[in-house]
């Protein structure tokens, strides 16, 4: 995990390397200024002269305001090498979730990926700041003051004897004890946002069903269950201020005390006041050292259960590849499903689809007609790749799916989904997800196909409204004409429609298709519908019941030949025939 997120540093090698230097040279200078002080104080005592006190005084001015720099410095250059690292992280997270195939992000939660991406990689940063900053600076300073002590104090240092494993095991059972309570904040998150995203993107229906009380309890209860996490921990790590400050005050109790006695007995041969005044400095520092590790291996430790799941998703691979040699030409719009079965899962017990053979010409419009759950989605996901079949092939243009560049594939293969989905942006731009390049003109003509051209130029600024998050400020309709019109535009080989009309009236629907045929003649049109009216002139209607083909045909032989075919059709017409 850690030569994982170590590549995301990439970049900003030298700014982390730099914060490095500067830390270093800000500890040892900290760590000679009361070295230097001590013997200014003694030289103070003998009667130094007044230039050699001025001299001392510059030296100690120049060596405080080069600490301060150093430190400066090193706090610029490890907020550029975290914030660069955390953008780096951030980055290959979202490239790597681009990646994945919807079999990969069935595996987590939309809720889940976002924590990850945001709450996770802070504390990455945090920690990866930490480690370069004051997990470099505190180690540094704690040998460098152990070591001056050593030199300065003599018989006082032995109060470090004490002081350093009774403050050092402290922190550490301090520490250890509040980690799993960390822990377990971190998987709450991911329930926490999974509230807020679910009351956001349902808002209608939670207005709808006057659930507003239910919700703010479910987050209540969320939020709750983390700050009792977090306030627990918070206890736990706030004894480490009390240890501190008791190993602080016995220090300079101990150094006070001793020192000031062996001082008067000595006539301070052996300790002398600026031997105390270090002493006191450094016990300073050293406790402080271990108090910030401390810390570090707190931020370090909540930081790992981040990492964890950072690198879950890095390390998830996509379960669609290209092949070695892919093929990029699409020769035409054909589909051939042979013995097609598949299942969402590979330890699913039963299959989605099961035993589909069929054969759908170029240029071909085909209708498809089942109950809900009959598997019609699962059906023409297999036809851009999506999934992969669990046995059988799919072929498009007489070749394997599998055999084609998957980027080569998809663009030739438009699919309006049943959840359709519009973004943040203004109408044109959301229209050249379709084509990129496509002229004002192509965006009219293909909204005028998608019957979408009139409701758009009514809006005040036409082409150019603005669609808010997830299309809120347009109609169900609207929204599907736009994402047709938005389908169109790529003149695909083959266009599916998964009930993409369904919000439109039966008269714009029937110019929809019509439309179809004069725009895009020779593209293969796959239309899965839950009106008869939708199919019953498609060249094709295919009949689905769990998971499997029941029938083939046109409408007059389906009328005759399929009871369920029959059924949805008078059902729908009341018997009349009409």
């Amino acid at each position: 995990m850690i030569k994982k997120l170590a590549s995301c540093v990439r970049e900003y090698k030298r700014p982390s390397l730099l914060t490095l230097v500067f830390i270093v040279g800000e500890v040892i200078i900290e760590c000679l200024i009361p070295f230097i002080t001590a013997n200014l104080v003694n030289q103070i005592k003998a009667g130094v002269e007044l230039k050699r006190l001025l001299t001392v005084g510059v030296t100690l001015a120049v060596m405080a305001i080069v600490s301060l720099c150093c430190g400066g410095l090193a706090g610029l250059t490890c907020a550029k090498a975290s914030a660069g690292f955390a953008k780096n992280l951030r980055n290959d997270i979202f490239d790597r979730i681009q990646d994945y195939t919807f079999e990969n992000i069935d595996k987590f939660s939309s809720s889940s990926l976002v924590t990850r991406l945001t709450t996770d990689v802070t504390n990455v940063q945090m920690a990866y700041m930490m480690v370069i900053r004051t997990a470099v600076r505190c180690p540094l300073m704690f040998v460098f003051s152990i070591t001056m002590a050593y030199i300065m104090g003599g018989a006082l240092s032995t109060t470090f004897v004490v002081i350093v494993p009774v403050l050092g095991t402290g922190l550490f059972l301090v520490s250890r004890k509040a980690m799993p309570a960390f822990r377990r904040v971190f998987k709450k998150y991911d329930r926490l946002n999974e509230s807020v995203e679910e009351n956001v993107r349902a808002m209608r229906v939670v207005k709808g069903f006057a659930r507003e009380d239910y919700e703010k309890e479910k987050f209540k209860s969320a939020a709750e269950d983390i700050r009792a996490d977090f306030t627990k921990a918070e206890r736990i790590v706030a004894l480490n201020s009390p240890i501190m400050q008791v190993c602080l005050y016995f220090n300079m109790i101990f150094v006070l005390i001793v020192g000031s006695k062996l001082t008067i007995t000595s006539m301070g041969q052996t300790v002398d006041i600026g031997q105390i005044s270090a002493m006191l400095t450094y016990g300073m520092q050293i406790l402080m050292s271990l108090m910030m590790l401390s810390m570090v291996y707190v931020m370090i430790t909540m930081s790992a259960e981040s990492v964890k799941r950072i690198c879950e998703v890095l390390d998830e691979k996509p379960a669609l590849h290209n092949p070695e040699n892919p093929i990029t030409e699409i020769r035409d719009g054909s589909v051939d499903f042979n013995n097609v079965s598949f299942k969402y899962s590979k330890t699913a017990e039963q299959y989605a689809l099961a035993d589909v053979d069929l054969h759908i010409s170029s240029g071909m419009t085909v209708g498809i007609l089942g109950g809900t759950g009959s598997s019609k989605s699962s059906l023409v996901q297999l036809i851009p790749r999506l999934y992969d079949t669990t046995e059988g092939s799919v072929c498009v243009g007489g070749v394997d799916v599998k055999n084609y560049d998957i980027k080569a594939l998809r663009d030739s293969v438009s699919m309006v989904l049943q959840k359709n989905l519009l973004f943040s942006g203004t109408i044109k731009e959301n229209l050249r997800w379709g084509n990129e390049n496509a002229t004002d003109e192509e965006l009219i003509q293909a909204c005028k196909s998608a019957q979408a051209h009139d409701f758009v130029s009514s809006f005040p600024d036409g082409y150019d409204t603005y669609i808010e998050q997830g299309g809120t400020n347009v109609s169900g309709g609207q929204k599907q004409r736009l994402c047709i019109a938005r389908a169109l535009l790529k003149k695909p080989k083959i266009l599916i429609l998964d009930d993409s009309t369904s919000a439109v009236d039966t008269k714009t629907d029937a110019l929809i298709r019509k439309a179809f045929k004069e725009y895009i003649p020779e593209t293969t049109k796959i239309i899965i519908a839950q009106r008869v009216s939708s199919v019953e002139d498609a060249d094709m209607i295919i009949v689905m019941d769990g998971g499997k083909i029941s029938a083939v045909g046109k409408h007059d032989e389906l009328l005759a030949k399929s009871d369920i075919y029959r059924e949805i059709y008078e059902q729908q017409t009341n018997g009349r025939g009409e």
